[in-house]
C-alpha cells in the first residue's frame, strides 16, 4: 500500500472547556450583596466568605468592588430581558411580565436600583450593557410605530419609560405596596398586576 493513501489516525476528541464554577458563585453572591447594602456599604470579604473563596480570588476575577458590580449588574439585565421580552404590540403584556419578575425577585429590582442612586451616570461602569438594553428596545418600539402597530404620536423614550415606570410602581413604592395590601378593596398581588396592566392598556392598546 503507498504511504500517501494510508489512512490517518483520528486525532482524539477534546474535552469541553471546564467552566470556573469559583467565579460563577462570587457573581451570584455579590448579585445577594449589592443587593441588600448597596455598592458603598457592600464588603469583598462577605462576598468571598458566601462564595467559599478568597478575597484576594475575588480580586484576580474583578480589578475592583465597582467592576464586580458592573458584572453582576450587566448579567442580572441580560437575564430581565430574556424573562421579560419585549413586544411592542402588546405593552401591557410586556408591562406584566416585568411585574412578575421583580415581585419574584424583589432582590434584583434592588440590585439595579442601587446603580443607579449610587452612580453618576458618568462614571457608571456598567452604563453600555445599560445602553445597549434600552437601545434594543427603542428600536423594536420605532419598527412597530413604522409598522403601524403603535401609535407613532408619541416618542418611543417616552413609551418606554412610561411602560416601565408603570410595571415598577409597586416595587418602587414599598411603602405603597404595604398600604395597598391592607387598604385596598383587593389587597392580592392579582389585583396590583391587574392595575398595571390595565394603566398601561388605556394608555398603549393592544394591537
Amino acid at each position: 500500500m503507498n504511504d500517501s493513501t494510508e489512512s490517518r489516525p483520528t486525532p482524539e476528541k477534546q474535552p469541553p472547556p471546564r467552566t470556573d464554577g469559583t467565579r460563577e458563585r462570587v457573581v451570584d453572591s455579590a448579585l445577594k450583596e449589592f443587593a441588600a447594602h448597596g455598592i458603598a456599604g457592600s464588603r469583598v470579604d462577605r462576598i468571598a466568605k458566601q462564595a467559599r473563596t478568597s478575597k484576594e480570588r475575588v480580586y484576580a476575577y474583578f480589578s475592583s468592588k465597582e467592576a464586580l458590580y458592573a458584572q453582576t449588574a450587566a448579567r442580572e439585565l441580560d437575564v430581565i430581558m430574556q424573562a421579560t421580552a419585549l413586544d411592542a404590540a402588546d405593552l401591557p403584556g410586556y408591562a406584566g411580565r416585568l411585574f412578575d419578575y421583580y415581585a419574584a425577585h424583589p432582590d434584583h429590582f434592588r440590585l439595579v436600583s442601587w446603580g443607579r442612586l449610587e452612580l453618576a451616570p458618568s462614571t457608571r461602569i456598567d452604563e453600555e450593557s445599560r445602553s445597549a438594553a434600552i437601545l434594543s428596545k427603542l428600536e423594536l418600539l420605532r419598527q412597530a410605530q413604522r409598522d403601524g402597530v403603535l401609535d407613532p404620536t408619541m416618542d418611543a423614550v417616552d413609551i418606554l419609560a412610561l411602560v416601565g415606570q408603570i410595571a415598577t410602581t409597586w416595587m418602587s413604592q414599598p411603602e405603597l405596596a404595604d398600604a395597598a395590601a391592607k387598604e385596598a378593596i383587593d389587597g392580592s398581588i392579582a389585583a396590583r398586576r391587574s392595575a398595571v396592566m390595565a394603566a398601561v392598556e388605556r394608555l398603549f392598546p393592544r394591537r
